[in-house]
């Protein structure tokens, strides 16, 4: 298993990347993300393999919808917390491991997340690796959801938090821009760590170059991830609800992929 740069393993250990999805800021991309997963999960308890489940956050649920969840992250304070979920949590269990190179035996699962590996592999041959093992971790027909930072999403970061009039955050989003590789060389807080920010088509493209079947790519978040006034809006139930619904009504219009500041791929394995 091949050790993550310091910059990523320093950004990962500053915060809590379970309370970030369910605090103010992330509670949309959470909310949507276990939407779209239930929404094409066939019915019944699975198998599922959390590829990149960071501490459980998206494990805890499909546990709790009845599932046999098996998480692995490469980030060893990551495993320790979801162990000690996995201690409260019946069907959840995990381990440390590679995305690239997955200790599962071939079809072992029904269906495979990949939430959060692609966004740091910068190399694409990294990128179908990990995308291939979930494939084979999953059984013929089998899904596996892919989700990718956007080609576009420091920009749009930088216009709603006013870090684009930063000369060196205008550099940094000219880089991503023009290739998707994001470099925080400054390591600002605020700014993400090294990454790979994906194309829509790019993340379709890979999906198929790994051997899956694209199902979809839709947006995650849409308009609605960049407004912070929605925020006060979020605890009424009817107006979340109508965030949830418009936001879905566009998830895969082509002409707003992009918008959003998270992409998942929704994919089959051949059957």
């Amino acid at each position: 298993m091949r050790e993550l740069p310091r910059e990523i393993v320093e950004h990962y250990r500053s915060f809590d990347e379970g309370a970030r999805l369910t605090e103010a800021s992330g509670r949309l991309e959470f909310v949507r993300t276990q939407e779209i997963v239930r929404r094409h999960l066939p019915t019944g308890a699975l198998r599922v393999l959390d590829i990149g489940g960071a501490t459980g956050a998206h494990a805890a649920w499909l546990a709790a919808d009845g599932h046999q969840v098996t998480l692995f992250d490469i980030v060893p304070e990551h495993v320790a917390a979801a162990r000690r979920l996995a201690d409260r949590t019946p069907g959840l269990t995990a381990a440390l491991a590679d995305a690239r190179g997955l200790p599962v035996r071939d079809g072992s699962f029904d269906a495979a997340l990949l939430l959060g590996p692609l966004y740091h592999l910068t190399d694409r041959d990294d990128r179908l690796a990990a995308l291939r093992e979930a494939g084979r971790a999953v059984r013929p027909g089998g899904w596996v959801f892919v989700a990718a930072i956007s080609r576009f999403a420091s920009l749009f970061d930088g216009l709603a938090r006013s870090f684009l009039f930063d000369p060196e955050f205008q550099r940094m989003v000219s880089t991503d821009l023009a290739s998707g590789q994001h470099r925080n060389d400054g390591d600002h807080p605020q700014w993400f760590t090294t990454g790979y920010f994906h194309h829509p088509d790019e993340l379709r493209q890979e999906c198929l170059d790994a051997g899956l079947s694209v199902h979809d790519v839709v947006g995650v978040e849409g308009l609605a991830g960049w407004l912070p006034q929605l925020t006060g809006r979020w605890e009424d139930p009817a107006n979340r609800d109508v965030v949830l619904q418009f936001t879905k009504v566009v998830e895969n219009e082509p002409a707003l992929l992009g918008l959003s500041s998270h992409l998942i791929a929704i994919n089959r394995t051949p059957a």
